[in-house]
């Protein structure tokens, strides 16, 4: 089959490779229809996810037909439609029977490397390297699907690729962002971040009951659909400081919620931004928190914080003394995709969103490689790219 394949930083391939084979009982194989690149995905491309080998598929967001299945796999049959949670987790565990899905015991083989660097090892994840368990992508012709009786979502009729490929991440990612930030009557939250969860946590965070949400980037396109299909007030952190700007449209309060959308890659236009980049480029520093201060620093007293944005390793200079100091809290982590797929299929069907608003670019599994690049490197107008194998 072909997939899309990691060979190095800006380095991706798209390559013939063997088919997958049913491995478990619990499997299952899928031809698939619809893959995405994820903005998770740069973090992979731009060279800070640590435990890839050449070789390795891509790919966490990805739905399609089952076309084989393990003899323990009894909720779906051959032929039906799913969507796959970038999130593999057994159905068993402490975790996944408190629906923290996420965290499960049992999918990670190589919990050991994580548990070296967190202290506890999250669940495995398609496509994004061995420290969360080398499980190939669905950037591909077929995927490989274990706990499939767990995992896999049948899609009913009536429904495009488009309108339900994004609950495999960036749509329940978006909506547990804005969960996370307890959001009550006339709240205001800010998200920093545009991108395609920042669009969905906008979203999400008016289905939840937000009063007003404020969306903060720099890419104008970005910037334009969070006001024209979010319904969002913009600042555009390059024009105008966005701490101040907050300040100016809350009373002086600050936002009632946070929400850090941007994660470890962050840009920044001051001297943090400078220092971040110096440090990481000498192996000093993991992650550009750039962000996760500004969100800090803006919430009100009493606030809340929410974090979707990737984080992976160690921060520096992170303004712990305000966060402790106005007393805020704090709720992050990967999503329990598990738990939010038919509450969020529901709202698909009954109208609330079209999730496929979020897509610019379609192209073949074969132009994968000129997909990451116009993705990372925000040309052509370029906010989610949508791969057909």
């Amino acid at each position: 089959m072909k997939a899309v394949c990691w060979h190095g930083t800006n380095d991706v391939r798209v390559e013939t490779v063997p088919d997958p084979k049913i491995l478990n009982p619990r499997d299952a194989i899928i031809k698939i229809t619809s893959t995405a690149i994820c903005g998770s995905d740069l973090h992979i491309y731009d060279g800070f996810i640590p435990t890839m080998e050449k070789g390795d598929i891509l790919g966490h967001e990805f739905m399609g037909e089952v076309v084989d299945l393990g003899s323990a796999v009894k909720n779906v049959k051959i032929g039906d439609r799913v969507v796959v949670p970038f999130t593999i987790s057994c159905g068993n565990c402490f975790f996944c029977n408190r629906d923290l899905w996420s965290l499960c015991d049992n999918s990670n083989p190589n919990a050991w490397m994580a548990e070296k660097m967190m202290g506890h090892s999250p669940s495995g994840l398609f496509g994004y390297s061995h420290l969360f368990g080398g499980y190939a992508g669905g950037q591909a012709e077929y995927a490989r699907v274990p706990f499939a009786d767990v995992g896999l979502f049948k899609i009913p009729e009536g429904l495009a690729d488009e309108q339900v490929l994004f609950l495999t991440d960036i749509f329940p990612t978006g909506y547990m962002a804005a969960e996370n930030c307890q959001i009550e009557p006339g709240d205001t939250v800010a998200i920093w971040g545009c991108g395609p969860v920042g669009q969905f946590a906008i979203k999400s965070a008016y289905l939840l009951g937000a009063d007003r949400v404020i969306a903060i980037d720099r890419i104008p396109e970005r910037l334009q659909m969070a006001k024209e299909q979010g319904n969002a007030e913009i600042i555009n952190y390059e024009e105008v400081d966005a701490g101040e700007a907050l300040k100016e449209m809350t009373g002086g309060r600050g936002p009632d919620a946070c929400l850090d959308a941007v994660g470890m890659e962050a840009h920044g236009t001051g001297l943090d931004a400078l220092y971040d980049k110096a440090k990481q480029a000498v192996r000093l520093e993991t992650d550009r928190p750039t962000a996760l201060r500004q969100v800090i620093v803006a919430c009100r007293k009493g606030g809340r914080v929410s974090l979707a944005g990737v984080y992976g390793g160690f921060l520096d200079k992170v303004p712990m003394g305000a966060a402790f100091n106005k007393g805020l809290s704090f709720k992050m982590g990967q999503t329990h995709v598990h738990r939010y797929l038919k509450p969020l299929l529901e709202h698909i069907q009954n109208g609330k969103i079209d999730p496929s608003f979020v897509i610019t670019h379609k192209m073949n599994l074969e132009d994968a490689p000129k997909g990451y690049e116009i993705f990372k490197n925000k040309k052509d107008n370029c906010i989610k790219v949508v791969l057909k194998p």
